[in-house]
């Protein structure tokens, strides 16, 4: 009896270790950080990676690397200690991706393809995709239903492989996630089509829409800035301007006034000069007739003199 019992908790404690319920998400697409993920999953590849494609899936895999890398709808895959990472870049910066929200065709690729797999993994049939729901539960299988039938005949085509990014490797391989963004756009113009990749890709689309915007703000608030400021200086300008030819129009008013007044001015100097002249030449004729007039009274003092003395 004592050895059922122990036999049935061996049980128990087996099944309880074989699966491991997802965490609570708060929302479809859980990305680390704010903005863009910086997240290092241990993924550096020297160059572009050798992607071979599997055989009726339009998914991609690494046959030559010791990790779970594929290549889906546009974007690379990372399955690595029972977490999904997505991103546009081989080397990534990788955005960690809930369980809720992997593709299915990504779910879907059977278990020799994954180059890592996990300890759960083992007895698990190689043609097929892993149990998903044994492993990550109920409430995941109800929520992904039928993510595991499909019409391989109506699968979609691949993604066209990226190759353009084989001309970063190394040193040239581009870490900054706008210049990421900008290298993309002139070179490949395939976006996303599955609705769970688009959940990755459109949030990363709306912030660089939401950055141009942004920018665009900017620039028309500096240009605004700027013609509002030449619209200064010329209105600065033209006051000047107009205050210079209201005191030019005052100095020829001025100057107009002057010469009208010039004449005036001359025939006034011309006036007082000529009585000045003339009362110099009075002076000089008092002057001259001023001994002969003493010598007059001198004479006619005498005269009355002499008159006296005759009576």
């Amino acid at each position: 009896m004592k050895k059922r019992y122990l036999i049935i908790a061996i049980s128990m404690t087996l099944i309880q270790g074989c699966y491991t319920a997802p965490p609570q998400q708060s929302s479809s697409h859980v990305a680390v950080g704010s903005g863009y993920s910086s997240v290092n999953i241990g993924v550096n590849y020297s160059r572009y990676p050798d992607l071979v494609r599997i055989p009726d899936y339009p998914v991609y895999y690494d046959p030559r690397v010791n990790f779970n890398f594929f290549f889906y709808d546009g974007l690379y895959w990372v399955f690595q200690a029972d977490n999904w990472y997505a991103s546009d870049w081989y080397n990534g910066p990788w955005d960690r991706v809930g369980y809720y929200d992997v593709p299915a065709y990504v779910l879907r690729v059977p278990v020799r393809y994954y180059r890592q797999p996990p300890p759960y993994f083992r007895g698990w049939r190689a043609d097929a995709p892993p149990r998903w729901g044994d492993h990550w539960g109920h409430d995941w299988e109800q929520r992904r239903r039928g993510w595991d039938q499909w019409d391989r005949r109506s699968a979609p085509a691949p993604a066209p492989l990226p190759f353009y990014q084989r001309n970063y490797s190394g040193d040239r391989y581009p870490h900054g996630v706008e210049q990421q963004r900008a290298i993309r756009a002139q070179n490949y113009r395939y976006q996303p089509r599955d609705s769970e990749a688009q959940k990755y890709f459109r949030p990363r689309v709306q912030q660089d829409q939401q950055r141009q915007e942004q920018q665009q703000r900017r620039q028309d608030q500096q240009r605004q800035q700027d013609q509002q400021r030449q619209q200064d200086q010329q209105r600065q300008q033209d006051q000047q301007r107009q205050q210079r030819q209201k005191d030019l129009q005052h100095q020829q008013d001025q100057q107009r006034q002057q010469d009208q007044q010039r004449p005036q001015r001359q025939k006034d100097l011309q006036d007082q000069q000529r009585q000045q002249d003339r009362q110099r030449w009075q002076d000089q004729q008092r002057q001259k007739e001023q001994p002969f007039k003493q010598e007059q009274q001198r004479q006619q003092q005498q005269k009355q003199q002499q008159d006296l003395r005759k009576r």
